[in-house]
């Protein structure tokens, strides 16, 4: 498979001769048909709110074949940074990858990854934040339990004398959560990964009204980030790598009209430009609501607008317009929410022909989702949403 271009990569080409690939020590988990792959790892991130800077250190990487094997089983083999690398995952929006290296495996499936993290304990500001609001840098705390590795289930196939390609996709966004009452920021990853593609999507939002650190664009099937990022300096976004298929394209910011490009078309070996010669995309400005409550520590909320109308090509679609863990100590969360009508855009392969037309059936109309590992997920429609308004919907799980 091929490289994608970034401007990270030759600086990962580097890396990679210095890290050391060592495989595990025995088990059934590194067993396999005769003969080795390889396994290449790099990393990429979605925006984060709220954060200029969300720094993580990385000390290795371990794979196994096994889904249930702990931190000293065996068959476990590593990628490791020797030194620890510190990397701002923020850098890593619009394509942009850090190489983290590749490692020789026996033949087989391997489905468990642990991305291991160095300790705050050995060297403070190994894993943290720098908040937007006032520019200082705080620790991020990670939980006693990730000293094993933050566990991924994966799905991975090593073939004989072939380069198993992948990405991690870590979601800086959900992934800290905010401890109010205590004052820390607590690290939850939210990682995916997923195979290296050329393909994705890139186009340009307004530079003046959106280029500002608080805007989302990502690609959603079903109401399901897939990929996310923030545009640049100058208003362009990339998102890549995303597997061929039909997107909706989702932007939002604050005090901003959601903005959805539905059924974008994802070729393989392909980046689809949904704007390249056309009008920036600058959805109207927005009077919000408010929709606040609490929930069970370690919740994930999300916040889904239904799209009922015809405008979406006949088909019902959903997508995410926000999606947060509650609070870490107090359970509480908090979204502003537009009311306007969001506007809605079939793809079209012609430069420039996006046509938005307000979704009316959809204006201030949305559902939470919350969900808690272990626990039935639930789901509540909110009452339509009017200018000023605050809606509280709190959340108990049996």
């Amino acid at each position: 498979m091929k490289l994608l271009q970034s401007s990270k990569l030759a600086l990962g080409g580097v890396l990679v001769a210095g890290l050391a690939a060592c495989g595990g020590g025995g088990g059934s988990g590194g067993s396999g048909s005769a003969g080795n792959g390889s396994l290449r790892l790099a990393l990429t991130d979605a925006p984060a709110c709220g954060y200029d800077a969300v720094n993580v250190t990385i000390q290795k990487i371990r794979v196994n074949q096994s889904s249930s094997a702990s931190d000293t089983d065996g068959g476990w083999s590593e990628i490791v940074l020797n030194p620890a690398r510190r990397v701002d995952l923020l850098s890593l929006s619009n394509g942009v990858l850090d190489e983290l290296g590749q490692t020789p495996l026996p033949t087989g499936k391997y489905t468990q990854l642990r991305l291991v993290l160095a300790d705050n304990k050995t060297s403070p500001m190994a894993n943290s934040v720098v908040l937007t609001s006032d520019k200082s840098e705080v620790a991020l705390k990670t939980p006693s339990g990730q000293q094993s590795g933050i566990k991924t289930n994966i799905n991975i196939d090593i073939a004989a004398n072939q380069l198993a390609d992948f990405v991690l996709d870590f979601d800086a966004c959900k992934s800290v959560v905010v401890a109010g009452n205590s004052g820390q920021y607590l690290l939850k990853p939210v990682v995916s990964v997923i195979a290296r593609y050329i393909s994705g999507v890139t186009g340009f939002v307004d530079a003046a009204t959106l280029a500002n650190g608080n805007t989302s664009l990502s690609l959603q099937q079903g109401g399901v980030v897939m990929k996310a990022t923030a545009p640049d300096n100058f208003g362009k976004f990339m998102l890549q790598p995303v597997a061929p298929g039909n997107y909706s394209l989702v932007l939002t910011a604050p005090g901003r009209t959601t903005a959805v490009v539905t059924n974008v078309a994802v070729v393989a070996n392909t980046v689809t430009a949904v704007n390249a010669s056309g009008t920036a995309l600058n959805p109207a400005a927005s009077a919000s609501a408010t929709v606040t409550g609490t929930a069970p520590v370690d919740t994930l909320v999300r916040v889904l607008q239904p799209l009922p109308s015809t405008l979406t090509g006949g088909a019902f679609t959903t997508v995410e317009v926000a999606g947060r863990f509650v609070d870490g100590d107090t359970g509480l969360y908090s979204y502003p929410l537009v009311v306007n009508a969001p506007l809605v855009a079939p793809y079209v392969a012609a430069p420039g022909a996006l046509v938005f037309t307000a979704d009316l059936a959809a204006a201030g109309k949305y559902t939470l989702n919350a969900s808690l590992s272990g626990k039935v997920d639930q789901t509540k429609v909110l009452p339509t949403l009017a200018s000023g308004a605050t809606v509280t919907t709190n959340f108990t799980f049996p």
